[in-house]
């Protein structure tokens, strides 16, 4: 399970055993949601916001700071998903420990 951010206890990460659409999952003690990349023509044009199936889903802050994060870091977090899953390179996580704007 590749982390990608810690952000105040909230932990964002892919499976290691990964699909397309790519996507990230936000953690939150045992709280859990979903954010699906569309792209078009290498863009980000969209994120999906979505519960996942048997977890509860994030709620209030949580929620905020998880679509904060992927709002912020969407590029990068396609990059990384494109580093990992396809060029088979090693993942760090980022420690984050500044509130985002």
């Amino acid at each position: 399970m590749p982390k990608l951010y810690v952000y105040f206890g909230l932990v964002v990460y892919f499976y290691a055993n990964e699909h397309e659409p790519i996507h990230v999952h936000g953690e939150f003690q045992g709280q859990e949601c979903k954010a699906e990349f569309v792209l078009k023509n290498g863009k980000v044009v969209r994120i999906i916001f979505c519960n996942i199936t048997g977890r509860p889903p994030l709620t209030g802050v949580h929620l905020k700071d998880f679509k904060a994060l992927v709002r912020v870091k969407a590029n990068d977090i396609v990059k990384r998903w494109v580093d990992f899953f396809v060029l088979k390179k090693h993942n760090k996580p980022e420690i984050i420990t500044r509130k985002l704007k």
